[in-house]
C-alpha cells in the first residue's frame, strides 16, 4: 500500500491545473474587460495605467496570501495551502480551521501530516466552512447591503460603532487560538507575545500613515506586520521556550 504523502505529485498535478484554469479566466476577463473599455472610448494610456496600478496594489496581498501558504505547508504540505489560499480561501479563515481541526484530531501543527485520514478531515473542514459564504454572498448580499444602508444612514455615528463592533467581534472570534495555550507555562505565552509585537507594528504603521501622509503603506501595512510578527516569532520562540 502505497505510503500516503502531501506533497505527492497528484496533489499537485490537481492543484496546477485548477489554478491554471483560474489563470484562465482571468485572462479572458482581462481582454474582455480591454475591449469593452476601447469600446467605451477610453485611452489606451488610461487603460494600461488602470491594469498596471491594479497590478501593483496586488502584490500587497500576494505577500499575505504567501505567508500563509509558507505557514500552512509545514503541516498540509505545499499543493493543498497553495490552492485554497490561491483561489477561495481566506488566511484569517484557513489557519484557525486548519489549526483546530488538526487540535481536534490530536495531530501536531508542527509536524507534516501523514495520516490520510487527519488531512482529509483537515481539508473538508477548510473547504466546506467557507462555502456558506459564497451562498451567503449570493443569495443574501443585496438584503445585508440593505440593512447596513439603513443603520448607517439613519444615523453616521451609530452606523460607525456598529461597524467597528462587528469587526472587534470578528477579532475576538480569533483571539481564543492565542490564549489556548496559556496555562502550559511560559511557551504558551509565545503567541500572546508575538501577537502583542504584530499589533503595535501595525500602530507604528498607522503612526507613520498619519503624520508623514504614507497613503501608499496601507496597502503594504498588513503584509510588513505579518512579517515581521514571524521574524519576531524566531527570537521570542528561543527566549520563552
Amino acid at each position: 500500500m502505497p505510503t500516503f504523502d502531501v506533497n505527492s505529485g497528484f496533489l499537485y498535478g490537481v492543484t496546477t491545473v485548477i489554478i491554471l484554469f483560474v489563470i484562465a479566466q482571468s485572462v479572458f476577463f482581462l481582454v474582455r474587460a480591454t475591449r469593452r473599455a476601447k469600446q467605451l472610448g477610453i485611452t489606451g494610456a488610461t487603460i494600461r495605467s488602470t491594469i498596471l496600478s491594479s497590478a501593483i496594489f496586488t502584490v500587497a496581498p500576494a505577500i499575505a496570501i504567501l505567508m500563509g501558504v509558507i505557514t500552512l505547508s509545514k503541516m498540509l504540505g505545499l499543493p493543498w495551502p497553495w490552492l485554497r489560499l490561491s483561489i477561495l480561501g481566506a488566511l484569517t479563515y484557513e489557519l484557525p480551521a486548519a489549526t483546530t481541526t488538526a487540535a481536534a484530531m490530536g495531530v501536531s501543527t508542527s509536524t507534516t501530516i501523514t495520516d490520510p485520514h487527519a488531512f482529509t478531515a483537515i481539508a473538508w473542514v477548510m473547504t466546506l466552512g467557507i462555502i456558506p459564504g459564497i451562498f451567503l454572498i449570493l443569495f443574501g448580499l443585496k438584503k445585508l447591503e440593505g440593512g447596513l444602508h439603513n443603520i448607517t444612514g439613519k444615523d453616521q455615528k451609530w452606523g460607525k460603532l456598529f461597524m467597528d463592533s462587528m469587526f472587534l467581534g470578528m477579532i475576538s472570534a480569533f483571539l481564543g487560538l492565542i490564549f489556548a495555550d496559556v496555562r502550559e507555562g511560559l511557551p504558551g505565552y509565545i503567541p500572546l507575545v508575538v501577537a502583542l509585537i504584530s499589533a503595535l507594528l501595525m500602530c507604528l504603521c498607522g503612526l507613520i500613515i498619519k503624520v508623514f501622509k504614507a497613503k501608499w503603506l496601507e496597502q503594504y501595512a498588513l503584509p510588513l506586520c505579518m512579517l515581521g510578527a514571524m521574524a519576531a516569532s524566531i527570537p521570542v520562540t528561543a527566549l520563552m521556550k
